[in-house]
């Protein structure tokens, strides 16, 4: 598995502000959604293209365009679909399936109560977008999910991460047989006894939606 942290300052400025715990919901939405286009461009780096034949007003030449099957970005329910916009943004034209994960506080365990998902993601690249990649189990099932459709390439965009969860999603990673690639704005000391990142941003989808 290749991870990427995106060092850059405007990236490291807006997660500043997103981990301040006085940035209310409207803000923490905006920042979210343009921090993952930030975090968007390093993701999309190795994205398929194909050649493409074209006309300028002065000459012919030769460009590329983005290979079909089209790409497919996959946010986790709920937190990923404050991602979903800021990702769209560079890949419009893309599609987008959903998949539905939640964790027992108590256990760590997680589940899948949602999945909206093409009937095969066979030759197409594929984008999963979650704010926090924190014990790593959320994604671990959401890569086997996207496995057993076919998936042959996946990259993931995460706000943070804690090096706990890294470790296990890279082993996980090791297992597929295929391609991936995490992407991630920043890493972060480490787990609290909860399984809470530290220092971290709190819960992300409570901060983008309220508590519900």
């Amino acid at each position: 598995m290749r991870v990427h942290v995106a060092d850059h300052p405007l990236i490291n400025h807006k997660l500043t502000y997103l981990r301040d715990e006085r940035t209310d919901s409207p803000t923490f939405r905006r920042l979210a959604e343009e921090l993952v286009t930030l975090l968007a461009y390093e993701a999309t780096r190795e994205v398929r293209v194909e050649p493409f034949e074209i006309r300028t007003p002065v000459a012919p030449t030769t460009g590329i365009k983005l290979s079909k099957p089209k790409p497919v970005i996959i946010p986790i329910l709920r937190a990923g679909l404050g991602m979903l916009e800021g990702m769209t943004r560079l890949l419009p034209s893309a599609e987008v399936g959903f998949l539905g994960m939640v964790r027992d506080e108590e256990t760590l365990e997680v589940s899948a109560y949602a999945n909206r998902l093409p009937d095969t993601l066979t030759g197409r690249q594929v984008f999963v977008i979650d704010p926090m990649l924190a014990t790593g189990h959320t994604l671990v099932m959401a890569f086997e999910f996207l496995r057993d459709l076919g998936a042959d390439d996946i990259t993931t965009v995460c706000l943070i991460a804690a090096p706990e969860g890294i470790e296990t999603v890279r082993a996980a990673a090791d297992q597929l047989g295929i391609p991936v690639t995490l992407v991630v704005g920043a890493i972060d000391e480490r787990l609290d006894e909860r399984g809470y990142i530290v220092p971290g941003l709190g819960d992300a989808g409570d901060r983008l939606y309220g508590v519900v």
